[in-house]
């Protein structure tokens, strides 16, 4: 337990269900991605410094501090702080280089920075550690009631992003004591802001649930923020009834249903493979004027069994919406069937004048960009059979180039398009100047899709 104060919320709440795991694209940090000096450095450690070797250790750390400059130093601690970094074994070593780096001239210091290593020292049991920077920071801020709110914020959120019961259970309790002594609205939103999505992602929708009541006995309003997060946690859950439960709350509060909201329910549905109930929800968004977004796309096709075992699988991949619908189980086609009824998804990534046709597929996952690639190729069949059709100079497919790919410079949606191509004999080739597109000739395109010259 660190620091004196005794936690007062209630035990972590326990069900049956657990969250299951979700096939998803993630950077290779889980949303810090690496530079190639932090690559670089990394594989020096692992490669000649054992964690348990301190002075060799400190010596490289030492190096790449003085011979980097502020924001390649930061990228590479902020790695070792991210509770999905690809170096967990070197994660000891993110206090030795936070101290190094707190010593050069540049350094500012962080609160968020520091909030997050505290979450990840008292994960790995260094208390004293982690007492000295929570004793630095409140000394630092005491007199700025805002910025304090915002440390124990950040703290609380870190703590529940590592699953740090410990750390988290002291971060609310500093966190419950600012808000209760506070006369500060700003103050007791943030906090309680901030206690009821770090609840939730601890899988404690119903303790998020009670302090939202706690917030309207302070006098607060509950916002949007809170009915969403409570709604997805339940769902992630599997609690589909009190998910759906928060959501009519929701609107009885006067909150319209939107897209972030109805992405949400998607994810938790498609998480337990609930197609019964997607299918109406995407109808519902559609009767509601909800528009479908990238995400969308990504939640509901990322639950698609099938789907993801052809685009994954790439040589049997079917190449257009009509062999796909064939070979798909009823409950998965008609998925596909609501999604490629709107159009919104597919017009947001495409982009087509004198000098362009472009379709963007940053952002999507693979069954996204395999499903919207069907769709494309359709769209442009239709417009090119039409007379008065505007010819682009230039077709462009914008797919990444593996930046921010689980692999670094790997890109599974290049990879997926690279094998639609051969497959198609498409003359789309891989751009020189940029390898993450594809390219050709539109009056090559047009040949291509439509060879007798589209003429109705």
């Amino acid at each position: 337990m660190i620091g004196s104060l005794t936690p007062t919320i209630p035990p972590p709440w326990n069900h049956r269900h657990l969250r299951p795991t979700r096939p998803s694209i993630k950077c290779e940090s889980g949303g810090v991605p690496l530079t190639k000096q932090g690559h670089r450095f990394f594989s020096s450690l692992a490669a000649t410094a054992d964690v348990n070797d301190p002075a060799t250790a400190n010596r490289l750390i030492k190096k790449f501090v003085a011979s980097s400059p502020k924001s390649i130093a930061l990228n590479a601690l902020s790695h070792l702080l991210s509770p999905r970094n690809s170096h967990p074994h070197l994660s000891a070593l993110a206090f030795p280089l936070y101290t190094k780096i707190s010593e050069t001239s540049w350094y500012n210091w962080n609160p968020k920075l520091v909030a997050e290593l505290i979450a990840l020292l008292v994960k790995q049991g260094r208390y004293d550690e982690s007492e000295a920077l929570i004793s630095q920071a409140v000394s630092k801020l005491k007199f700025r009631e805002r910025d304090l709110v915002q440390f124990y914020c950040n703290w609380i959120e870190s703590c529940s992003k590592h699953n740090s019961k410990e750390g988290f259970n002291d971060a609310y309790c500093y966190l419950s004591e600012l808000i209760c002594n506070s006369s500060s609205v700003y103050v007791k939103r943030q906090g309680y802001k901030s206690m009821v999505s770090s609840l939730c992602e601890m899988d404690r929708p119903n303790e998020a649930e009670n302090l939202v009541e706690e917030m309207r006995k302070n006098g607060l309003t509950p916002t949007l923020f809170e009915f969403r997060f409570i709604s997805y946690g339940y769902g992630q859950l599997g609690l589909f009834e009190d998910m759906e439960r928060m959501v009519c709350e929701m609107e009885i509060e006067g909150f319209e249903v939107d897209t972030i909201c109805s992405n949400m329910v998607l994810s938790s549905y498609g998480a337990y493979n609930a197609f019964s109930k997607m299918v109406p929800w995407l109808q519902k968004m559609k009767t509601l004027q909800i528009p479908f977004s990238i995400r969308t796309y990504n939640s509901v096709l990322n639950s698609c069994p099938e789907i993801m075992s052809l685009v994954q699988g790439l040589d049997s991949v079917p190449l257009s919406l009509g062999e796909l619908a064939k070979i798909l189980n009823e409950d998965e086609a008609l998925l596909v069937q609501e999604l490629v009824k709107s159009s919104s998804v597919l017009d947001e990534a495409m982009e087509w004048n004198g000098s362009e046709g472009k379709l963007d597929l940053h952002g999507m996952h693979l069954g996204s960009a395999y499903l919207i690639m069907l769709q494309w190729i359709e769209e442009m069949k239709c417009r090119f059979k039409v007379e008065e059709c505007v010819i682009p100079a230039q077709i462009t497919i914008v797919c990444g180039s593996g930046k921010h790919s689980s692999v670094r410079g790997e890109s599974p949606v290049k990879t997926l398009m690279r094998k639609m191509m051969v497959k198609m004999k498409s003359p789309m080739k891989i751009d020189r100047k940029n390898i993450g597109c594809f390219i050709a000739k539109g009056q090559v395109v047009k040949n291509w899709l439509i060879p007798d010259g589209g003429g109705e």
